[in-house]
């Protein structure tokens, strides 16, 4: 299991056990995650596509570290999953990847977003085949925008969408 540390945060990559535990078995999560899970987890946005996470980590074995990402955060006095972030899959053969994130209601507001995805930039800058990552974010989700464009990345063109906007980021 690859594991990035930010100032706040430990970015965990996603596994196929991790998926499997993250659907059946709570205390097995949070027990390989080495964080508490909060009852709100997973987020509205995660829980109807848990199920296609898993299926593409046994479909696809070589995508770890191409999907899930959970983002614990250590600075208090127990680690807690906050959120997570991830990629619709490894680069496309123009060395494109695409990333989303969410954050528990109770952590937003806090720079999480923003470390998350600092994190995961800096992750991918390192890998030879990445040459651009994209975001797309509905148009009028201010937070999410300046998550962005404080990390570098440029809106570029309308989203696929309806409604959104899309980012680029050029590592």
């Amino acid at each position: 299991m690859i594991v990035k540390t930010t100032d706040r945060l430990r970015l965990v990559a996603g596994t196929k056990v991790l998926a499997a535990s993250e659907l059946e078995d709570r205390a097995e999560f949070a027990k390989l995650l080495g964080a508490l899970v909060p009852e709100t987890w997973p987020s509205a946005d995660l829980r109807d596509v848990l199920g296609c996470f898993y299926g593409l980590y046994e479909k696809h074995p070589e995508w770890e570290s191409w999907l899930t990402w959970y983002a614990i955060r250590v600075d208090g006095d127990y680690p807690v999953l906050c959120g997570s972030i991830g990629f619709k899959g490894p680069p496309d053969r123009r060395g494109v990847v695409e990333i989303g994130y969410s954050v528990l209601p109770e952590f937003q507001g806090q720079g999480l977003a923003t470390e998350m995805v600092a994190g995961i930039v800096q992750w991918t800058e390192q890998q030879p085949k990445v040459k651009h990552i994209e975001a797309e974010t509905d148009i009028d989700n201010k937070a999410a925008i300046r998550v962005l464009e404080n990390n570098s990345f440029i809106q570029f063109g309308v989203g696929l969408e309806p409604h959104t906007i899309r980012f680029l980021h050029q590592p």
